[in-house]
């Protein structure tokens, strides 16, 4: 298992959100130090004085995670003053709701190079140091978005599936090394934060932010592959495998309501997101 109790993690985009509640359960767990990455961690100020004035060891660093010269100067640094990082979480996403065409080619590009390039830096930057030590646990978080495809998602699904398949392929590697390396790739429905507000769905419930964020650090403490919530999400795999494409389509995006589910999204301001 792998322990929080004692563990220095580091989270992308934990401002808020998820990320923000994480970072709370990591520390309520007895975390030995958490370090929190975001673009703007203002937000989190508050609740970090709260935090050390309870004793804890909080770092907060402002950090635009597509600059990638910049991550690999902070992680060298986290890593040669304080030691490997023995939990990654990376977070930080962000979702354009529109239809393909509406989109514009910077939305496209900064979608794909924060939801899946920047993981992928961020994880081959503190990667060495946790190979070098043997242990170390990469919590990647996608999205069942990246399972089966939705109207007005089309680029954050293309993130999502990336992730995916990059996650469960540095699973493999990692394990034919040994040693006690872990990798849980996350791939939840939608979660009841600003990031999707405006989304609606009718049969598969809503993840509450809480329960999402408590149910992800008790899958890395069990060292599960994944973690998927509502409990019909470990179902999609068999549906999409068993069924033909358009009985998918019509139990998915009809029956489910899913490729409705977005038509409502108003979201947040990039600048709000982690």
């Amino acid at each position: 298992m792998s322990n929080i109790r004692g563990a220095q993690v580091l989270i992308t985009g934990g401002a808020s959100g998820i990320g923000r509640l994480m970072a709370e359960g990591c520390l309520r767990r007895g975390a030995r130090r958490v370090i929190i990455w975001d673009k703007d961690p203002a937000p989190l100020s508050e609740a970090v004085r709260s935090w050390v004035a309870e004793g804890h060891q909080v770092m907060v660093k402002a950090i635009d995670i597509t600059q990638t010269d910049e991550v690999l100067k902070e992680a060298k640094a986290i890593t040669d003053r304080l030691g490997p990082v023995d939990i990654l979480v990376n977070n930080a996403g962000i979702v354009t709701g529109k239809l393909f065409e509406d989109h514009s080619h910077a939305e496209i590009d900064r979608t794909m190079q924060v939801n899946t390039q920047a993981m992928m830096h961020i994880t081959l930057a503190f990667l060495p140091a946790m190979l070098e030590a043997g242990r170390g646990h990469l919590v990647n978080i996608a999205s069942a978005a990246g399972m089966a495809s939705n109207p007005r998602l089309s680029v954050y699904v293309a993130s999502k599936w990336a992730v995916i398949g990059w996650s469960e392929s540095l699973r493999l590697e990692l394990e034919a090394k040994g040693g006690d390396l872990h990798v849980t790739t996350v791939t939840p429905f939608y979660i009841g934060t600003g990031m999707f507000e405006g989304v609606r769905s009718p049969i598969v419930p809503i993840v509450r932010p809480e329960r999402a964020a408590r149910r992800i650090l008790d899958d890395v403490e069990r060292n599960r592959i994944f973690s998927r919530m509502p409990w019909i999400v470990y179902a999609m795999p068999f549906f999409r495998g068993v069924l033909p494409q358009r009985w998918f389509d019509t139990l998915i995006g009809k029956w489910f309501g899913i490729h409705a589910s977005m038509q409502g999204f108003r979201g947040r301001d990039e600048q709000a997101q982690p």
